[in-house]
């Protein structure tokens, strides 16, 4: 790895915070408090990938953040063949941000992490996640400490891959290009937003997707070690 890297940017759901675990206790208590019976296994297999096509269009800017909140549950019950209200539905969408930080569990890994690189280099978030639940993931997970600067795509306008995003991440760091790495799990929206603008990019590739041979790329948080 370059010796020059001073400054590491981290996405955080899916690469530190443990998206589908929180949210999958998140539905748990949404859906006994709007008395929604359904199996939650099963409606978590079918809501993760209807979730991520909606993440999707949400970074190519072809949906709304209400019509991702209302239709990634519409879509994931017309899947399954349950009948939901639209007012159940909505109401559910404003009951799991509200409830989506009760549970903040981190990937396996990710503490030792973190202090291993604070030592080294400036830590830095880069997410495309909502701004008013981000800050609250990275405090109640007891992490936010770690983090000199947090970048949300909300705030510049924005979302990852745009080169935007990733040139405000390092004015605020106040390095260039050349000096940073992003680590992400998204090839889409953390490695190659982060490679198409110079900056270096491990991909936290814990979902085992083929990646091109040049993609430097992790299993595990701590393997990280081999790079930094």
């Amino acid at each position: 790895m370059k010796t020059k890297i001073t400054d590491v940017f981290f996405d955080l759901d899916h690469t530190l915070w443990d998206f589908d675990k929180n949210s999958a206790l998140t539905f748990d208590i949404i859906f006994k408090k709007n008395n929604v019976v359904i199996d939650l296994d099963r409606f978590s297999e079918i809501y993760r990938p209807i979730n991520l096509k909606y993440w999707k269009l949400y970074r190519e800017e072809k949906v709304s953040k209400s019509n991702l909140r209302y239709g990634r549950l519409k879509e994931s019950f017309d899947a399954l063949e349950i009948i939901v209200e639209d007012n159940v539905i909505n109401q559910l969408s404003i009951d799991y941000i509200d409830y989506l930080t009760a549970y903040n569990h981190v990937f396996e890994g990710t503490i030792e992490i973190l202090d291993y690189l604070k030592s080294k280099y400036k830590l830095h978030i880069i997410t495309n996640g909502f701004k008013e639940v981000q800050q609250s993931k990275l405090e109640k997970s007891n992490i936010a400490h770690y983090f000199d600067t947090v970048t949300s795509s909300e705030a510049v306008g924005v979302k990852k891959p745009n080169p935007k995003v990733f040139n405000h991440a390092l004015k605020m760091a106040n390095i260039t290009k050349e000096y940073g790495i992003m680590i992400g799990d998204n090839y889409e929206a953390d490695i190659l937003g982060a490679l198409n603008i110079g900056m270096d990019a491990i991909c936290y590739n814990y979902h085992n997707v083929d990646l091109e041979n040049e993609i430097k790329e992790v299993k595990h948080l701590l393997d990280l070690k081999k790079y930094l």
